[in-house]
């Protein structure tokens, strides 16, 4: 599937999509959009063991949608703008075969009414 210029696998959209089906992880990409984050800084915003949102973030760095930089002895969390648009492109795709379908039915359903 090309989006936005991009070749994404099946993978990878399954990757994306996989990734931000979980709360938290959608929550930690929204966090990382707006200020990048250490793992330990995002660790302190859930009621969960550092352990288990480090595992959150590989997730979703593995989908693309976070990056990991260090900083000295951190791991700096940033968003992936790109990616969310990808994401958003690929729904938006959708969007436009379902409102296809759609405008075909309106215009069944009128030259039905108009017989």
């Amino acid at each position: 599937m090309v989006v936005l210029g991009r070749e994404l696998s099946d993978e990878d959209v399954d990757r994306m999509f996989r990734a931000l089906a979980d709360a938290t992880r959608r929550d930690i990409v929204r966090r990382t959009l707006i200020a990048e984050a250490t793992v330990s800084e995002l660790a302190d915003s859930y009621d969960m063991s550092f352990a288990a949102v480090q595992k959150h973030v590989a997730v979703l760095e593995e989908a693309g949608l976070v990056t990991k930089r260090p900083r000295g002895r951190e791991r700096m969390v940033s968003g992936n703008p790109e990616a969310i648009r990808r994401a958003q492109t690929l729904l938006d795709q959708f969007e436009q075969i379902w409102r296809a379908r759609i405008d075909r039915l309106d215009a069944l359903l009128d030259s039905e009414e108009n017989e």
